[in-house]
């Protein structure tokens, strides 16, 4: 018994716009313990949904469509349903009475395609769509498959599935047993070097223990099978304090944890603050530390010192240093931490320098060399050089610049070491 999840889209296919449903759609599966084996996109063409339909009804129990639910001529999921079963299409009063309230309350005209979105086929129940217009479908052809549409709006898809789709699912004996996932994060280790370490847990069965990178940043999935979380947990969590004793430092925080919210409740428990000076990194830093809430307790602002003047004249850079080393040095990186962190009286200032690319690199210092440097609340200043790669996008060294930065404030806030401990120079190829 399994579920499949068929996305109905021609932009699906063309990669204009990103399918969030099916990761959403595959998570909830696993948490209510239903098997999942395939996941199909298929454009708005009625042979090629009735063509995946046929696979599909072979494979699996339980078909889940997103999308192709409108009132547009290219909106062909419930008719290509319909006709593949030879079933007639009946239009619902209560559907066509819902459609038109939702026009009037929302102050606009209904327009007569929009009656299309009543016709369901004959025999299946309605599943509602509080958001939208688009109702959906919960039906069953016959006794051993089980169909549900969904719109394919993200919003009215998660509402319609948490509130309608998954009390019905539970009432058909499906979600008795849960898969229930803590995610262990850690950074400053590759996945292989992790993988090394932690390689003997790989051949658990209950709970089972898988890896995954992203962009720098490794997880540790810890996936249990219990009839509740409850039950779960006790599986999960000696298992899990293992792994943290394993990861030490690397090892930052877990499941919805960020580098920034973590710096965030290490600061606020010192009751410490917080500046920043950015050069390559152009505002990435200051956005990772407020994208969490409550940062303002701890967070005073920062300085994006893109051109060299506004290292001198708003962060005390000397001009010589900045002539004989480049902005891109040890020595200025220094300098941008100390003097944002006298600037904005903050406990911390934390710097980065570097060369983002794709140009701008040279044979002594090529793109991917970034400089963080940071101010401690003795006065004491530190500095980290990393190397990047060469072969990493704008975009990926600028986002690594920031969470190098975060993480090495978190080692300090963790560990005061009365001596620099830390590695000056620091290679990282991922």
């Amino acid at each position: 018994m399994s579920a499949e999840i068929i996305c109905v889209g021609t932009e699906l296919l063309l990669g204009e716009i990103l399918n969030s449903n099916a990761q959403f759609l595959a998570h909830e599966l696993a948490y209510l313990g239903i098997p999942h084996y395939y996941q199909t996109v298929v454009g708005d063409n009625p042979e090629r949904l009735k063509q995946v339909l046929a696979m599909a009804c072979d494979r699996s129990n339980i078909l889940i469509f997103t999308g192709g639910l409108g009132p547009t001529p290219d909106d062909l999921t419930t008719e290509a349903i319909a006709d593949f079963f030879g079933v007639p299409l009946i239009e619902r009063p209560d559907i066509l009475e819902d459609i038109a309230q939702k026009f009037v309350q929302r102050g606009r005209e209904m327009t007569p395609n929009n009656r299309k979105q009543a016709l369901i086929p004959k025999g299946a129940d309605v599943l509602q769509n509080p958001g939208g217009t688009a109702p959906g479908i919960i039906w069953q052809p016959r006794p051993d498959l089980t169909i549900l549409t969904f719109p394919g709006v993200p919003s009215e898809m998660q509402q319609m599935w948490r509130e309608t789709a998954v009390p019905f699912l539970k009432s058909q004996g499906w979600g008795q047993e849960i898969i229930y996932s803590h995610t262990l994060r850690f950074w400053g280790i590759g996945e292989s070097a992790l993988a090394e370490k932690v390689g003997n847990f790989f051949n658990l069965t209950n709970p089972t223990v898988a890896p995954y990178a992203s962009q720098g940043e490794v997880r540790l999935r810890i996936s249990a099978r219990a009839t509740s979380e409850a039950e779960a947990y006790p599986l999960i969590e000696p298992v899990a304090r293992q792994l943290r004793k394993i990861g030490g430092l690397d090892y930052f925080g877990a499941d919805d944890d960020t580098l920034a919210s973590v710096v965030g409740r290490l600061l606020t428990k010192a009751s410490e603050t917080l500046s920043v000076a950015e050069s390559c990194t152009g505002g990435g830093l200051g956005s990772m530390v407020t994208n969490v809430a409550g940062s303002s307790n701890y967070f005073l602002g920062g300085v994006i010192s893109y051109d060299n003047a506004v290292k001198s004249s708003l962060l005390g850079v000397q001009p010589s240093d900045l002539e004989q080393w480049g902005a891109v040095s040890k020595p200025v990186a220094m300098q941008m931490a100390a003097g944002v962190r006298s600037r904005l009286s903050t406990s911390w200032g934390l710097s980065i320098t570097g060369i983002a690319g794709p140009g701008g690199g040279t044979e002594s210092k090529p793109v991917g060399l970034v400089y963080i440097g940071l101010a401690k609340p003795d006065g004491d200043v530190e500095c980290f050089k990393y190397s990047l790669g060469q072969t990493r996008s704008r975009s990926s060294i600028r986002h690594a610049s920031a969470c190098h930065a975060l993480d090495m404030l978190r080692r300090r806030l963790l560990v005061r070491p009365t001596n620099n401990h830390f590695p000056f120079s620091v290679t990282i190829h991922e």
